[in-house]
């Protein structure tokens, strides 16, 4: 066996036969962010022999605060091309599978079956529940982690035959009850201790060895350093999922107009009488933004009918397009001769259009 993992193959409850197993087994990350990036250091390190690398985002400045693998000189570089190459520096040995895209219902079943395990390391809804019921179909197990301000969740789903994600959260929240990590944040240091839980979950997946998470919500918090487990059991007809649902998208029975960015850039050029809200926090439009856009907190979207005078057309932005929706869906009620708009992808999508 090679001595590079001598300090864990000489552990008794591990061991060569262990290490083998982790040699032999393929791991799929979704996401590289703060989750992922301890998530792939200690996979990597630790003799996984395949990873699947999967996301389509650049790397921005206020990444760098949690997601402690990019630095400054990476800034505007696909996630996906410098974890790849840096993981490659910290191991050689390993084989990654690079998925340039976002998981989504049409590319899901496919790149999910040639995994032993998926990790959600999105910290986002849809996604999450899209995972869910994608390794319920292929019978997957998958590593759950999640983030919230100074706390953090951690679980192991369908796993033996245990609880699905559905089992503790059957549906899918709507658009006003999700938290926006944009706004309400996260300390850098929680998404580390989440993901090295994540990693440390699917390593005793891997290897067969110790009590893994399945039917225990571990939370964690990390202002009063406590940690708690929460039972949860199986429903049987969350185990009965045999195809992805028509949509992932979070549910809203309010239909809001919208634009996707490649289409806005055409009109941008063309019309010059409408207006583009910028619904971001001053902090993130002080950031970076679009140069014709005007900044209006969503928290005060409410106050801003001096600026709609004489405007027929209104398009709003975010960061990834939640809050520009809920935005519209505020300012159709109280301006009806308006004809709003929001960016669907928001400055995610947008940053890699126009750099």
């Amino acid at each position: 066996m090679d001595s590079r993992y001598i300090r864990q193959t000489q552990l008794k409850d591990f061991g060569p036969k262990a290490q083998e197993k982790l040699a032999n087994s393929k791991v799929l990350v979704v996401g590289l962010g703060g989750l992922g990036i301890p998530v792939l250091q200690y996979l990597n390190a630790m003799g996984v022999g395949t990873i699947g690398l999967m996301d389509q985002d650049a790397v921005e400045l206020h990444n760098l605060q949690r997601q402690v693998l990019y630095t400054e000189k990476d800034l505007g570089r696909m996630k996906l091309e410098v974890v790849h190459e840096k993981l490659t520096h910290q191991n050689s040995q390993t084989q990654f599978v690079l998925h340039d895209s976002f998981l989504v219902k049409s590319n899901a079943l496919e790149v999910i079956k040639d995994y032993d395990v998926v990790i959600d390391a999105t910290d986002n809804f849809p996604t999450r529940y899209l995972i869910n019921d994608a390794c319920v179909v292929l019978n997957k197990p998958f590593i759950y982690g999640a983030l919230h301000g100074f706390e953090g969740h951690v679980s192991v789903f369908n796993y033996k035959d245990g609880p699905t994600y559905r089992c503790l959260y059957p549906d899918m929240p709507g658009d006003e009850e999700v938290p926006n990590c944009n706004e309400n944040g996260v300390l850098g240091v929680v998404p580390g201790i989440i993901g090295t839980l994540q990693a440390l979950e699917t390593v005793k997946v891997l290897a067969e060895i110790g009590d893994v998470l399945s039917g225990k919500l571990l939370v964690f918090d990390g202002l009063n350093h406590q940690f708690a487990k929460i039972a949860f059991k199986t429903k049987v007809e969350n185990k009965a999922i045999k195809e992805l649902q028509e949509s992932y998208d979070i549910s809203d029975c309010d239909i809001v107009p919208t634009i996707d960015p490649e289409s806005f850039l055409s009109v941008r050029k063309k019309d010059g009488q409408y207006l583009l809200i910028d619904v971001r926090t001053t902090q993130e439009f002080e950031e970076n933004h679009l140069e014709d856009a005007i900044n209006v907190p969503l928290d005060q979207i409410d106050s801003c009918a001096s600026v709609l005078e004489k405007k027929n057309t209104v398009y709003v932005i975010c960061q990834s397009g939640k809050r520009s929706k809920l935005a519209v869906k505020k300012l159709q009620a109280g301006f009806h001769n308006v004809s709003f708009y929001h960016i669907s992808g928001g400055m995610n999508k947008m940053t890699s259009l126009c750099p």
